[in-house]
C-alpha cells in the first residue's frame, strides 16, 4: 500500500501532460526523480525547504489523524512532498540561502 501512494501521486503529474499509449515508455519513472529535483533547483532554500521536509516528515508519521482532521489531500502527496523538501534544502546549501537571506 505505500508504494501504491508514492507511485500515485507523481502518476496524477504525468497524466496531467497526457497519458502514454500503448507499448510507449511510462515517463512518470523518469518523474520520479526529475519534478523533485527540479523543484529544488527552483525553490532552493535552506528555511523553506526544511519547512516543507519537516511537515512531509510529519505527514509520514501520523497519517491517520492527519487524515481525520481533513488532510487527506496532503496524505496521498506525502512521499512527494518529502522529496521536494530534501531536494529544496539541499539546493538551499549550495546556494546558501536560508528564508532569502544569504548566509
Amino acid at each position: 500500500v505505500q508504494s501504491q501512494y508514492f507511485y500515485c501521486s507523481f502518476l496524477l503529474i504525468t497524466d496531467t501532460y497526457g497519458i502514454p499509449n500503448y507499448k510507449e515508455v511510462n515517463p512518470t519513472y523518469f518523474g520520479i526523480v526529475s519534478f523533485p529535483f527540479e523543484f529544488g533547483v527552483m525553490f532552493g532554500d535552506i528555511g523553506h525547504g526544511g519547512m516543507i521536509l519537516l511537515g512531509a516528515i510529519l505527514l509520514i508519521l501520523f497519517p491517520d489523524q492527519i487524515t481525520k482532521i481533513g488532510g487527506g489531500g496532503f496524505v496521498k502527496i506525502r512521499y512527494m512532498l518529502c522529496l521536494m523538501g530534501i531536494f529544496a534544502t539541499f539546493m538551499g546549501f549550495l546556494y546558501n540561502d536560508f528564508m532569502s537571506i544569504p548566509l
